[in-house]
C-alpha cells in the first residue's frame, strides 16, 4: 500500500497495490500492521455501508468527544468527492479541508482522524460507500457543519446547488463559526 499524507497532518490517502489478471483483480483493502506503521494505532469497531444516487450530498458530519470518530472510507461501486474539514481549534489547519475523489476505479481510501467533519458528494448513480469507525454512532453527540459554508470554501464541483439531494438536517446545519467544536490536536 502507498500511504500519502495530505496537506493537513493526520489525513491520509491510501492507495492499494492492485493485482489484475484475466480473472479480475485482488488487493488488500486493510492491513493493520501497515496501517499502524504509517498512521498509528486506531481500534476500528464497526464498518458501515451506504448506497446513494448521483447528486446526494451527505455531511458535513462529526461527533463530539468522547464519541468523536476516526474514519477509514472508500468506495466499492461508483464515485464520490470525499471531504474532511479540520475542526481542531488549535490546529494551524483549522477550518481547512481536503477533497479527494474516491472511486471503484481508483480504489483509493481516505483516513480521517478524530476532530474532523466528514462529508461526500455522490458522483455516480448507485454508489456504494463503506467506512470503518473507531467509535459507535451516538445521536446525542452528533453535530454538523453546513456543506456550503463560504469560510470553509469547498468546491463541490457542481453548477447548481438546487440539484443536490440533502437531508433537512444537513440543509439546516450551522456554519463553522457557529458550530460546537471542542477538538484539539
Amino acid at each position: 500500500m502507498n500511504f500519502i499524507e495530505t496537506t493537513i497532518p493526520g489525513v491520509w490517502i491510501i492507495e492499494p497495490n492492485v493485482f489484475n489478471d484475466s480473472r479480475g483483480y485482488f488487493f488488500e483493502a486493510f492491513k493493520q500492521t501497515e496501517f499502524e506503521a504509517h498512521i498509528g494505532k486506531v481500534d476500528f469497531i464497526q464498518e458501515n455501508e451506504s448506497c446513494s444516487s448521483r447528486g446526494v450530498l451527505r455531511g458535513l458530519h462529526y461527533q463530539l468527544a468522547p464519541f468523536s470518530q476516526a474514519k477509514l472510507v472508500r468506495v466499492i461501486q461508483g464515485a464520490v468527492l470525499d471531504v474532511a474539514v479540520d475542526l481542531r481549534r488549535d490546529s494551524p489547519a483549522f477550518g481547512q479541508h481536503i477533497a479527494v475523489e474516491l472511486s471503484a476505479g481508483n480504489k483509493r481510501q481516505l483516513f480521517i482522524p478524530q476532530g474532523f467533519a466528514h462529508g461526500f458528494l455522490v458522483l455516480e448513480d448507485r454508489t456504494v460507500f463503506t467506512y470503518k469507525v473507531d467509535n459507535p454512532y451516538m445521536p446525542a453527540y452528533e453535530r454538523s457543519v453546513r456543506f456550503d459554508d463560504p469560510h470553509v470554501g469547498i468546491d463541490w464541483r457542481i453548477d447548481d446547488g438546487a440539484a443536490l439531494i440533502l437531508s433537512e438536517k444537513d440543509r439546516q446545519a450551522p456554519l463553522l463559526a457557529d458550530a460546537e467544536t471542542h477538538f484539539v490536536c
